[in-house]
């Protein structure tokens, strides 16, 4: 593409099966908040399925924003539910609203853990009561890789970055109960990949 729009295959490949996830746990209007939306394309995917999801993108990578707005301004459907994408600091800058999802993908093993601990902090202030919090990605079960491609994996984030990796499930159901948020769902997706689903009590 020559225009600012960015594309991701993983993001083609990924985004159907989130969202027969997620949609279970939706109900036709609902308020979301995309975390790290990168490209846009989840975005773009969801808000065509669902007409009545009101949907938030954010980011922190410029690039990413631009890509955003760009398959944003592409649209010729007419529809007025993917919200203008907004800069969004985990560890700092968040929209000051309240929704019924929040959704992160393939975000906590590309960041400090710290940055999931916020994420649930943040949760607990920002959903609505019963509200959802889904995360989507690989993780270890009980300390050990599900995959051997995600050992692989793991090694490369940690070589990029000595604080990412792969994160135990059960550390991050801990982490959540902490804020308030019991695990409703744990489902198995493609290429070794799993979606938690978090619920505000």
């Amino acid at each position: 593409m020559t225009d600012a729009r960015l594309s991701s295959p993983a993001a083609l490949r990924n985004r159907e099966p989130i969202f027969e996830v997620l949609k279970d746990y939706l109900g036709p209007q609902a308020r979301v908040l995309e975390l790290a939306s990168g490209t846009g394309e989840h975005a773009l995917y969801m808000t065509q399925r669902r007409p009545g999801w009101v949907w938030q993108p954010t980011d922190i990578s410029e690039p990413a924003l631009a890509s955003i707005e760009a398959w944003r301004e592409s649209l010729t459907d007419g529809r007025d539910n993917l919200l203008a994408a907004q800069r969004c600091d985990v560890l700092s800058e968040w929209p000051e609203q309240q929704f019924d999802a929040m959704v992160a993908i393939n975000l906590i093993h590309i960041s400090p853990w710290v940055v999931t601990a916020a994420l649930m902090e943040k949760a607990a202030l920002h959903l609505a009561t019963g509200g959802v919090l889904l995360l989507y990605g690989p993780y270890r079960l009980h300390g050990e890789h599900t995959a051997p491609s995600n050992v692989a994996f793991d090694e490369d984030l940690k070589r990029r970055n000595p604080e990412w990796g792969i994160r135990d499930l059960e550390a991050v159901t801990e982490l959540a109960a902490s804020a308030g948020l019991s695990r409703e769902g744990l489902h198995s997706l493609p290429a070794n990949n799993l979606a938690l689903v978090f619920r505000r009590g």
